[in-house]
């Protein structure tokens, strides 16, 4: 009698006649390696492996991306405050000075995406650099997983060619991780980027929006002094001479943090009507208190693309 495998039958028909066959052993007790037996000699082990971890991937929840909103980012409370401020003080220093942004960004895990993905992920998320000059540098660490990467913008890969970045971890962060040395190393390493990074003929920074930023800190403590000094002058000068003074005055320090100066004589007259509408006598019209600002600057990338450039390695 002839073997069911040797009639003709449409195509996918031995192959579902074998599966039940091995369902079959599965239901009876069939001990694992019967099983596997079965699936080697059918030829379904490596794809049912496959399949397996398929759906395995498919339905794990990948790592969310926090919000950008400062260069320094620690989702595990590694770092001190202090020490975050420490770097973030570094890296805008060195943007207001170079223009590129780097970013620091540490995580438990990036599990179940390989580091490399999840970086890939937060670049495209975050957008780090200038916009067109693509000048971003994401510094990543895993701790959980024990893994680091360096991910370089498309306008630094000269600059930071993978080779230099896989040594930076290696050489450089990785052994003073070994050591807890968490600040130590990110330290030592983003100084390691920066060099490379300054030594760079690249953009200039845009100063007209780092001074535009300044003058948005700095807002608060203008509008109280600005205030106090126009009373001040009122009382002495008079309304009229008091509130011009005070206005020329105001135009000049605005001048000097570096606003242009069609921009400061338009902020001399405000500040002028505005002392010239004060209520009340000299000092003692004044019961205000001083204006509270509105929390926190907060930073975002500037537009920068990203190519996968880079390395990743243990600590």
């Amino acid at each position: 009698m002839p073997h069911y495998s040797d009639i003709p039958a449409p195509a996918g028909i031995h192959w579902l006649l074998n599966f039940w066959i091995i369902l079959k052993w599965v239901s009876a007790g069939a001990g694992m390696a019967v099983v596997i037996k079965l699936f080697n000699k059918f030829n379904y082990l490596p794809i049912f492996f496959s399949l397996f971890l398929a759906s395995q991937f498919a339905h794990a929840e990948l790592v969310a991306i926090p919000e950008l909103s400062s260069r320094v980012t620690d989702l595990t409370q590694t770092l001190s405050p202090a020490e975050r401020t420490a770097l973030e003080d570094k890296l805008a220093a060195f943007e207001t000075k170079k223009g590129s942004q780097i970013a620091v960004l540490i995580v438990a895990t990036t599990q179940p995406e390989d580091i490399a993905q999840y970086s890939i992920r937060v670049v495209e998320q975050w957008k780090i650099g200038r916009e067109k000059v693509d000048d971003g540098l994401l510094v990543l660490v895993a701790k959980d997983d024990r893994k680091m990467r360096i991910e370089v913008g498309y306008g630094l890969e000269g600059a930071v060619p993978d080779l230099y970045a896989k040594r930076i971890i290696s050489e450089v962060i990785g052994p003073k991780f070994k050591q807890g040395d968490y600040y130590g190393g990110l330290d030592a390493g983003l100084n390691s980027l920066i060099g490379l990074v300054d030594g760079e003929t690249l953009p200039a920074p845009n100063t007209t929006q780092s001074n535009s930023m300044g003058m948005m800190d700095l807002l608060p403590i203008l509008m109280f002094g600005g205030l106090v000094t126009g009373l001040f002058l009122r009382s002495i000068f008079g309304t009229f001479f008091g509130s011009a003074l005070n206005g020329g005055l105001v135009g000049g320090v605005v001048t000097l943090l570096g606003v242009a100066l069609g921009g400061a004589a338009i902020l001399g007259v405000i500040a002028f009507f505005i002392t010239m509408m004060l209520g009340g006598r000299g000092m003692n019209g004044y019961s205000g208190g001083m204006p509270t600002g509105g929390g926190s600057s907060s930073w975002g990338g500037g537009g920068g693309d990203f190519g996968g450039g880079g390395a990743s390695g243990d600590r």
